[in-house]
């Protein structure tokens, strides 16, 4: 029997809408919720989202280095901050190239298409629901390869 995740309860739900509401406003505020100014930025034509992003990651960077010496326990579910250390693999690099791929395709990341729908652009559905077919289909691909890596061979 699998453990069901931790939810944390309603503060914590309520807690995630805030921020989900937060983080989609910022998007669609700071103009990366548009496609064509994701594209110009990665054509080297405007830089602008240089700075939204440098600007976001400054100001998780700080928030977590601050709340993790402060407080040393998540604030809403109570536990403790442990480092997640992840091998730099084969994966990551294979990933990045696709995500980056389809970044440029598509002009929009994930937050970014969900906020784009918010903002009316309804033709990004087509995206998202190609980021949902991809993912199922990586989904599907590493099951198949476990099961692969768990069949004895005929040398067994």
């Amino acid at each position: 029997m699998s453990a069901k995740p931790d939810q944390g309860g309603v503060l914590f739900s309520l807690l995630i809408v805030a921020g989900g509401l937060l983080f989609g406003f910022g998007l669609g505020f700071s103009h990366m919720a548009q496609p064509e100014v994701v594209l110009h930025f990665l054509q080297f034509q405007d830089f602008g989202l240089l700075f939204v992003m440098g600007g976001a990651a400054v100001v998780t960077g700080t928030t977590f280095a601050v709340a993790t010496r402060l407080l040393g326990r998540a604030p809403l579910t109570g536990k403790a901050y442990v480092r997640r250390l992840k091998s730099f693999d084969r994966n990551v690099i294979v990933g990045g190239v696709i995500f980056g791929a389809g970044w440029g395709i598509s002009g929009i990341c994930p937050g970014a298409a969900y906020a784009s729908f918010g903002i009316g652009n309804f033709p990004i559905l087509f995206a998202i629901g190609g980021m949902f077919l991809g993912a199922y289909a990586q989904g599907v691909w590493r099951k198949l390869g476990a099961s692969d890596r768990s069949t004895p061979s005929q040398a067994d």
